[in-house]
């Protein structure tokens, strides 16, 4: 007996030294001074000193298992699990005939299940689970007939589910999940009449779900997802399966609806079906008081119309439900109120990427026990409610990517369990409440792709807790960049490009060391970028594009390693290129637009930059050239003495010529050839002080007081006033005619189409009533008006000295061929020295009247405009006009204008369009 004894111990000290690492010391204990019985782990049977149960569980116990563990032929239980063991299970294993119960998993346990643990006749549970086994199940597991549990999940298996098993007939539990099986699920496997778990997720298995299984009335949980199964759920599902807890088949191909007959199974607690195929509608769920965990998502259910949601209301009696996952489905209409009678214990409400419309209800208050929201992508319209900040046990809010307007609630600044908050890509407007910074466990906020404006509070941007992403980019936010953001040290992401944003880029920024992606372009920052910089070692991409940013571009961005993208385009960086680091990537590096660079890679196409030694020779050139030049410049200005002296002799003679040299010369006699000898049929008007011939020129009346005065004014204001709507003065004429009198003529360019006056009053006495009659359309008259109304505000506003053109008359407005206005005779032109418009009148009133009567603007006399008060009761002129000839606006109206106004009335009109038509017409015509 003490022969048999010492075999045991024998085999305990060869498991002792096959341990490389016995961190809590439970193995100290095995050695000599006490009975081997008595050490630690070790039990022995009752009648004998035989080793019956080995346990030495969640030890953290390293090395490999020693093949003497065979030796322990009494030995029932080998309890293993949770430890780090490693290397191949010895097949010795196999001789342990007595063992009803092996325990392996959760170590680090390599090779092939043994094929000889068929050996261990009596096993009844075998946990292999999570371990590094590979290889195929050994046939010969099949003949261990009392199984009742085997669980080989989280391994490298390979083969097929094998059709052995079906002999195992006390197995009631079959765990082989995330594996590399294939192949088919066994139909035998529908035939163990005491199995109640089956978990084979997570494989690449394919085919369909065997019937037999479907029909199994024992089985409590079945768990089959992410493989590659087809078909569809059989109508009879809930009928057949009455003790179904766990369904899980997400993340397979099946097609088909969700059977209504699901609703039997009363004792199911989680319906995981997401990621397939599914189509239809949804059937109702009311006998499901158990159900735990809804997961519907990423299917093709719902129609898109309203009453998709209904199921929802199916829910209301279940006192338990805790996850509802819609989301990626094809649900349409608006979230209907049952959902504020959801249970409390309600955690997860995703409905995202979905087509539901309409408001968010104010009764998802009521579900005070979530924690997850989710709305993303959906066409949501309205305001956020503001009692969703009532929810405070809020801790993800993904509401982006609808149509939600207004403000951001203030009442956000409640949810002070948040950690993420998207609500990008709605239209919010306002300004971002300063409350979001009560959030103090934010670690993900983005804000972008909305109308916020106003400035970003620094109390949020200093908000240490964000350490993923802060995205305020495409709003109209201002100001500058507060100092706070240096509090953001573990952000990896901030974006705020594409906003109103303007300032030096802040020292603090340097602060923020944990940075990965740094994004500020479409903004207005300007000054150079702060060598704080440089403490972000960690950026992987940069964008500093489309700013004012200038100075160089500091070098330090070379030694950024992790750098791959950087976006320094349009600014007004100078000096050299960096060659190195990032900046030897033309792909991922893009400086257009700045263009004071020079140097870099020849893929920038940037200029050579000017090193010292060239700049040496470059000085000796120029002060060579400036020694050339200053003797050149000594011979022109010789000569130029002598042109001087040459012209002041020239300038005393009399000459007639335009104004500048540029102009071409005139003399009496072309002017005189031109216009047929100023004959009448070449007159085209008569000014204030001389008259204006086809040609055009203007021929002065120097007897006319004030005419020699006129044309001087006129000269003087032509001479730097440049615009198309203001009439082209080619040159002028100064002379004696052929009886000696004094002769100033004005030549401007020709206008095709005369002067307004001809087209507004056509007179039949004239030289010209052989031509045809001249009809100007209302669009014509507006865009006339416009040209003026432009030339008025180059004089008024635009020039260097302001001028009051003082004689403003459809005669002095002519036409070029394209019927563009021209302003012409500027012989009464004012100008404003030191002056406003605003003071015109007092100059005016000073001056007594100028130009024709009928066109002189009532604020030469008054100071005062058409539209201001200056009747009681605050009626103004143009009120005085249109209540004072409602009756005889038509009597007075171009009769061009009424019909062409009649022409555009189809035959049958109906009188109520005549009559509201003729109103709106008198009233345009008053204004």
């Amino acid at each position: 007996s003490s022969t048999i004894n010492e075999t045991d111990r024998i085999a305990l000290l060869a498991f002792k030294a096959g341990i490389t690492k016995d961190p809590f010391g439970v193995l100290n204990s095995w050695n000599d001074s006490i009975e081997f019985c008595q050490w630690y782990g070790v039990t022995c049977g009752r009648w004998h000193q035989k080793v019956t149960i080995l346990d030495l569980s969640s030890q953290e116990l390293s090395g490999s298992i020693s093949p003497h563990i065979g030796n322990l032929s009494f030995l029932r239980a080998m309890l293993l699990l949770n430890n780090s063991l490693g290397h191949e299970i010895p097949s010795q294993v196999g001789q342990l005939h007595r063992l009803r119960s092996l325990r392996l998993d959760n170590n680090s346990l390599v090779g092939e299940i043994p094929k000889n643990i068929s050996g261990c006749s009596n096993l009844v549970y075998l946990f292999l689970q999570v371990n590094q086994l590979t290889g195929e199940i050994p046939r010969e597991l099949g003949s261990l007939s009392k199984l009742r549990i085997f669980a080989s999940s989280v391994n490298n298996l390979i083969g097929s589910v094998p059709s052995f098993i079906g002999n195992l007939s006390s197995l009631e539990i079959l765990h082989l999940m995330t594996n590399k099986l294939g192949g088919s699920i066994p139909q035998v496997l529908g035939y163990l009449t005491n199995l109640r778990i089956i978990g084979l997720g997570q494989n690449r298995l394919t085919g369909t779900i065997p019937s037999s299984l479907l029909n199994l009335s024992s089985l409590a949980n079945f768990e089959v997802g992410d493989n590659q199964i087809l078909g569809t759920l059989p109508e009879s599902m809930g009928l057949k399966l009455p003790a179904l807890e766990y369904f899980s088949v997400f993340e397979n191909q099946l097609e088909g609806p969700i059977p209504p007959s699901i609703s039997n199974s009363t004792k199911l607690v989680a319906l995981k079906l997401g990621s397939n195929k599914l189509s239809g509608s949804v059937p109702s769920f009311e006998n499901l008081h158990e159900l735990l965990k809804l997961r519907i998502y990423n299917n093709q259910l719902g129609s898109g119309k309203p009453g998709d949601l209904s199921f929802l209301c199916s829910l209301t009696n279940n006192t338990k439900l805790m996850y509802v996952q819609i989301e990626v489905n094809e649900f349409g209409g608006v979230l209907p109120k049952c959902i504020g009678n959801l249970s409390t214990t309600l955690t997860t409400l995703l409905m995202q990427a979905n087509q539901i419309s309409g408001e968010i209800p104010k009764v998802i208050e009521n579900l005070v026990g979530l924690d997850r929201l989710g709305m993303t992508l959906n066409y949501l319209s309205g305001n956020i409610p503001s009692n969703l900040g009532n929810l405070q046990n809020l801790a993800m809010l993904m509401i982006n990517s609808n149509n939600l307007q207004g403000t951001i609630p203030y009442s956000f600044g409640n949810l002070t369990k948040l950690i993420l908050l998207k609500l990008s890509k709605n239209k919010f407007q306002g300004q971002i409440p300063s409350h979001l910074s009560n959030c103090r466990s934010l670690i993900l906020l983005d804000l972008s792709n909305n109308n916020l404006s106003g400035a970003i509070p620094p109390q949020l941007i200093g908000l240490s807790s964000l350490a993923i992403i802060l995205d305020l980019s495409h709003n109209h936010l201002s100001g500058v960049l507060p100092i706070e953001v240096g509090n953001l040290r573990g952000l990896t992401s901030l974006d705020i490009s594409n906003n109103l944003l303007g300032g030096e880029i802040p020292d603090s920024l340097g602060d923020c060391t944990s940075l990965t992606t740094l994004r500020m372009g479409g903004n207005f920052f300007h000054g150079s970028i702060p060598q704080s910089i440089k403490s972000l070692g960690g950026i992987e991409e940069m964008d500093l594009s489309c700013n004012n940013l200038s100075g160089q571009i500091p070098e330090f961005l070379m030694i950024f390693h992790s750098l791959k993208v950087l976006n320094l385009s349009y600014n007004k960086f100078q000096g050299m290129l960096p060659r190195e680091g990032v900046f030897k990537n033309a792909t991922g590096t893009s400086i257009i637009g700045n263009n004071e660079l020079c140097g870099g890679l020849p893929e920038f196409h940037l200029p050579n930059c000017i090193s010292k030694g060239s700049k040496r020779r470059k000085i000796n050139i120029i002060i060579s050239s400036v020694s050339i030049i200053f003797g050149v410049l000594g011979i022109c200005l010789f000569l130029a003495l002598i042109c001087l002296f040459w012209l002041k002799k020239r300038a005393n003679k009399p000459v007639s010529s335009s104004t500048d040299d540029s102009c071409p010369n005139v003399s009496y006699g072309t002017l005189l050839k031109a216009t047929d000898g100023f004959s009448s049929m070449s007159l085209i008007g008569v000014g204030s002080f001389g008259s204006v011939y086809r040609g055009y020129s203007r021929v002065l009346h120097l007897g006319c007081h004030g005419a020699l005065k006129g044309f001087i004014v006129e000269c003087e204001a032509l001479k730097n006033i440049r615009h198309r709507n203001l009439l082209k003065i080619l040159t002028v004429c100064s002379s004696i005619d052929y009886q000696g009198n004094d002769f100033k003529a004005l030549v401007y360019q020709f206008m095709d189409n005369g002067n307004l006056e001809r087209w507004l009053h056509p007179n039949p006495t004239s030289s010209h009533s052989n031509e045809l009659p001249k009809k100007l359309n209302f669009i014509r008259r507006i865009n006339i008006a416009i040209d003026v109304a432009f030339a008025l505000d180059y004089l008024h506003h635009r020039c260097h000295i302001p001028i009051v053109h003082c004689d403003l008359k459809p005669s002095n407005v002519l036409l070029d061929a394209q019927m563009v206005a021209h302003v012409g005779d500027f012989g009464l032109v004012k100008f404003l020295l030191g002056s406003s418009l605003d003071v015109v009148a007092n100059q005016m009133s000073s001056m007594g009247l100028r130009g024709t009567i009928g066109y002189a603007p009532p604020e030469m006399f008054t100071g005062l405009s058409p539209t201001d008060d200056r009747f009681e009761d605050n009626l103004t002129l143009r009120s005085f006009v249109t209540a004072a000839l409602p009756e005889r606006a038509l009597e007075i109206t171009d009769h061009i204008l009424l019909l062409e106004r009649e022409s555009r009335f189809v035959p049958n009109s109906p009188q109520h369009w005549l009559s509201e038509s003729n109103g709106i017409f008198q009233e345009c015509l008053v204004m």
